[in-house]
């Protein structure tokens, strides 16, 4: 069953999702789809060690104290 990225994303945007753990098997489909997200600025992962990465939305708004 192939993931609907599109909707993950926009799942993520909305808050529906906190964070999406995309393994290396199938980061390169997620990342093909995420580059042509119309939000992609506001997506940011973080790398895994091993591979792949999890995904979480920020919208700006958290601040550094």
């Amino acid at each position: 069953m192939a993931e609907d990225y599109q909707k993950i994303l926009d799942d993520l945007r909305t808050g529906k999702l906190k964070e999406y753990d995309v393994e290396m098997d199938h980061f390169m489909e997620f990342q093909h789809v995420l580059m042509n997200y119309q939000y992609k600025k506001s997506i940011v992962g973080e790398a895994k060690r091993g591979g792949g990465a999890v995904y979480h939305f920020d919208d700006g708004s958290r601040s550094n104290n």
